[in-house]
């Protein structure tokens, strides 16, 4: 299939799949005399599974060695659960610090009047003045 058939087969747009092979996360497809770019199954498999990583907010060194481990069919399960986990631990590192960062700039609008004097509670914690 060409790549446009590749892209709706897998929700991934085509000029995604062409970033990806141009970074090695699928294989360089083969080319008909035209130029034209073809796509099999397993390309198309691939891009299903890279697109749901993806979803999933893994970043793209991380869908490397998920692929690895994918395609190690001798690979022991507790490999791809430490991956999971570190990016778990990750992500819950990134919740607490947007929490924090939320909290912070909500007790800052709350503190701002919104009226028409010039005084902002949130602009003086911008330039690091706190009056």
């Amino acid at each position: 299939m060409q790549i446009g058939e590749a892209s709706a087969a897998s929700g991934v747009s085509a000029k995604m799949i062409r970033y990806y092979e141009d970074i090695g996360l699928i294989p360089s497809a083969t080319r008909k005399d035209s130029g034209y770019r073809l796509y099999v199954e397993p390309d198309v498999h691939r891009l299903r599974f890279i697109h749901r990583a993806r979803e999933l907010g893994f970043p793209v060194e991380r869908i490397r060695d998920l692929l690895r481990l994918w395609n190690d069919r001798k690979r022991p399960s507790r490999e791809v659960k430490k991956l999971a986990a570190q990016y778990i631990a990750e992500l819950e590192a990134q919740i607490t610090r947007m929490q924090g960062l939320r909290d912070t700039l909500k007790h800052l609008a709350d503190a701002c009047d919104g009226d028409s004097r010039p005084h902002c509670p949130i602009l003086h914690d911008l330039a690091g003045t706190h009056k």
